[in-house]
């Protein structure tokens, strides 16, 4: 899929691929990096990278086991001045398991022959396979297939089958299988500056007969941790004696397992792992629980067939069922998309609404962005809410609990309500670096982009679709509504009154853009009326004020008695709700920021003749001791957003509000202005343009869907996958297929659908919850068709285009569509 040669269908699928199975052919270690994130396998709760059985962390390799919302906070000394990360912690590696042949090397895939080689992920199952061959330097054949999982149901437990034949040989065959403590955070080269030791061992054990125990703690969270594993080893169609020595090192725990083979013996080991932790409920300790989880675990195949079961109940409530493309007789369409939403599945289950963790902008599948939790969610949340209602409440309720730490924030900068972080980790506080590095320069550059005050508002926006998309009154009345007050209070503190204009600027921020942290002029960082920043707060603030609406009088007397929100403040609030200034060019478009006209036009040609990828441009001027705050270009979208995150009609409610005149004449040349001075340093560039151009430029739309589906798979950003997926891109794929070019929108207590497919993609099928319906969605280029599931729920109305249906449970209707032109 990704490079001709390199990504394949399985070959067990003959006259038509098989649209559920990811795999690689052949061994590349220029790729292996970008593999090992792609084949991670996980449940929510941890996920494994797909680093080889064999390997350990190198220049080649990089292992790493992830558990959802484990951070550490360590200090480095960089040029004398202490520097605090928290990290996201690479767990023990729960892998190893490798061989040798007689007294040789142990096995090494760049020490030997490959004589063939193949990666599979089914995507159906939830399993990671590999197979080789190879032969060694004394011309011995031997061959290895490996099953791999991370248990679906049981969230504590994974399983890993071996099997190694020898083909051509007879000696003394010495399989070692561990576990490793001995790791640390080396995963991002550009953070090889920082502390990286995360992990204190606390204790090696082997368990007789063929058991072993990890314990380690994190250094300042004091996380504490107890893996345990289980190994098997049998000889297929024999009985042989099988000597087990166990191995304990300071930091790593395992057995040397030695037996006698002969030509065309296979000898197969199983290894199934338990992971605990001191955060986990219903335990008496982790120690006990992980040792007592491996002694009632079943067999590898038997834990396979559940873990198999619980992946088919999450295809039944979320998969594409159809994706019709033309020309894609390969299907490779439907399995980038069934790629993005399992990494998605993997890293939000329903074992993630036990945990304190929220939506990393990298998944739980590396060390990029250290883990964090950015703005990225905003992309997330509308699928999940749409899909699995009960997560996404759940995951909200990270925000929920971090509200005072925001609070906290919003006091120390002099303003009032909450203050949400550009990078949230564990508390809540800003975890954002001081200083970035720029390999281009070899500058240490000081990090900005904590001034991206909208985070905020995309908090604000989650909890108001899931609002819009469950009617959970409960969560709103005990929840939403607080958090939505406590923003919309700092949205109206940060506005200050312009006199001279009459409106209200909002200043020192930056916008969705990062390449502009600042004026060229101006020693202070941030922007001034960020127009997408402005828009989104005179939305909070309006949202807010619905609430009194939407409420019991008694919750919202409650809550402006506590939060101590007066009849004076909340006559502020709609002042700046429709006061705000927004910024426009001479000709009506919209400006990016005040100032913004101002700047001098980029010369694309050039630096794309120059420089064979210019996504960066912001590494690329610094280390030309330039800036991108003197010229007219971006990373990614910024005032484009608005037509992301609103419809024109809700744009068009929005600017009246604020005393503007909306002319939808102006979206296609606000687009095509933008579109053509942005860079695409962002995975989720190309996701806002596909959703922008839908309507006015399908085929445009589409190219960059497909382009899209490729950030990960083709890693776009050359090099940064290995460092962990890109999941708003994944999960902004999905959307696309499923809200945007269905036209699907949650307005009021109408679902509304006005579908656009592009012509390339002929029918689209796929289920979603609303307001406690399961509904089935069949969309053709000429026919909508809707049924919703037997049940108790409410009738809901749907609108297509000017027409009303009110659908109750067990209806099914069909219309026709008139296609756009």
């Amino acid at each position: 899929m990704a490079q001709s040669g390199t990504e394949t269908c399985h070959p067990a699928a003959q006259a038509r691929p098989d649209p559920w199975l990811f795999a690689h052919e052949g061994f590349d270690p220029a790729l292996e990096g970008r593999r090992e994130t792609l084949f991670a396998v996980g449940n929510g709760y941890f996920v494994t990278r797909g680093a080889a059985a064999e390997a350990r962390a190198d220049d080649l390799h990089y292992p790493g086991t992830y558990l959802a919302g484990a951070y550490n906070r360590l200090t480095t000394l960089i040029d004398g001045r202490p520097i605090e990360n928290e990290d996201l912690v690479n767990l023990p590696n729960w892998l190893p398991l490798t061989f040798r042949i007689d007294e040789g090397e142990w096995f090494d895939l760049r020490r030997v022959e490959i004589l063939g080689y193949q990666l599979t992920l089914d995507l159906r199952r939830g399993l990671y396979l590999r197979t080789l061959r190879v032969r060694d330097a004394l011309g011995r054949e031997t061959s290895l297939a490996e099953r791999r999982f991370v248990h679906m149901d049981a969230k504590h437990l994974a399983g890993q089958h071996v099997t190694i034949t020898s083909e051509n040989w007879s000696g003394r065959l010495t399989v070692r299988a561990m576990l490793d403590g001995d790791v640390a955070n080396t995963g991002v080269p550009r953070y090889k500056a920082f502390a990286s030791r995360n992990l204190r061992v606390c204790d090696a054990a082997a368990i007789a007969p063929s058991s072993m125990l990890l314990q380690v703690e994190t250094t300042q969270s004091k996380l504490r941790l107890a893996q345990a594993a289980r190994i098997e080893v049998s000889v297929r169609g024999l009985d042989v004696a099988v000597d087990k020595r166990p191995i304990k090192e300071a930091a790593r725990v395992g057995y040397d397992v030695i037996l006698d083979v002969t030509p065309g013996v296979s000898t197969e080991i199983e290894k199934i792992i338990a992971l605990y932790t001191s955060r986990d409920r219903a335990i008496a300790d982790p120690e006990t629980a992980a040792r007592t989880a491996i002694v009632r675990a079943e067999g590898f195949d038997a834990l396979l067939q559940t873990h198999e079961r619980a992946w088919g109940n999450l295809w039944e409530r979320t998969d594409l069922d159809l994706l019709d493309v033309a020309g894609d007789e390969a299907d490779e369409t439907h399995l980038a998309v069934r790629l993005h939403l399992f990494h998605l599945l993997q890293t939000a289950s329903s074992h993630s609404m036990e945990l304190d963790a929220g939506i990393p902008a990298r998944g739980w599948h590396g060390e990029g962005y250290r883990g964090h939790i950015f703005w990225d969610e905003l992309f997330i949340f509308p699928l999940l809410s749409l899909h699995l209602p009960i997560l996404a409440r759940a995951l909200l309720l990270y925000r929920y609990r971090r509200l005072d730490e925001a609070r906290w924030a919003a006091r120390q900068a002099g303003f009032r309500g909450a203050m949400y972080p550009w990078q949230s980790g564990s508390d809540g506080r800003e975890e954002t670096d001081v200083m970035y590095f720029n390999p281009r320069s070899g500058n240490w550059i000081k990090d900005d982009t904590h001034l991206q005050r909208h985070v905020g508002a995309a908090v604000a926006y989650n909890v108001w679709q899931y609002y819009q998309a469950t009617g959970d009154a409960e969560f709103l009345y005990s929840f939403g509504a607080e958090l939505m007050f406590e923003i919309a209070r700092f949205w109206a503190s940060i506005a200050q009154w312009n006199e001279a204009r009459g409106r209200y600027d909002i200043r020192g921020i930056i916008g969705p853009d990062e390449f502009h942290d600042g004026y060229p002029d101006r020693d202070a960082p941030g922007l001034d009326n960020n127009a997408y920043t402005n828009v989104m707060a005179a939305w909070c603030v309006t949202r807010a004020l619905d609430l009194f609406e939407l409420l019991p009088k008694e919750r919202c007397q409650e809550l402006c008695r506590d939060l101590r929100i007066e009849q004076e403040e909340l006559v502020h609030w709609e002042h700046v709700s429709c006061k705000l200034y927004l910024p426009f060019h001479h000709d009506g478009i919209l400006s990016q920021f005040e100032g913004y006209e101002a700047l001098q036009e980029f010369d694309w040609n050039a630096y794309r003749h120059k420089y064979p990828n210019i996504m960066r441009l912001d590494l690329i001027l610094e280390a030309e001791n330039d800036t991108p705050n003197r010229y007219k270009l971006s990373k990614q979208a910024d005032v484009l957003m608005l037509f992301y995150v609103f419809s024109a009609e809700e744009l068009a409610e929005l600017f009246e509000r604020l005393g503007y005149a909306f002319d939808p004449g102006t979206i296609p040349r606000t687009i095509d202005y933008y579109l053509r001075r942005s860079s695409h340093g962002s995975t989720l560039s190309a996701i806002v343009h596909a959703w922008v151009l839908a309507r006015s430029c399908r085929q445009r739309s589409w190219s960059l869907f497909t382009e899209a589906l490729q950030s990960d798979i083709s890693d776009v950003q050359g090099g940064t996958t290995r460092e962990g997926i890109h999941l708003g891109a994944m999960a902004g794929t999905i959307d696309l297929l499923q809200r945007c070019f269905t036209g699907l929108e949650l307005r009021g207590e109408e679902l509304h659908f006005h579908p656009a497919l592009p012509d390339e993609l002929r029918r689209l099928a796929f289920r979603l919850r609303y307001r406690q319906h399961s509904l089935s969605v069949d969309i053709t280029q000429d026919a909508l068709t809707l049924s919703s599931d037997p049940s108790g729920a409410e009738p809901i109305s749907i609108a297509v285009g000017d027409r009303h249906v009110v659908l109750r449970p067990g209806d099914r209707t069909s219309l026709t569509l008139v296609r756009p032109s």
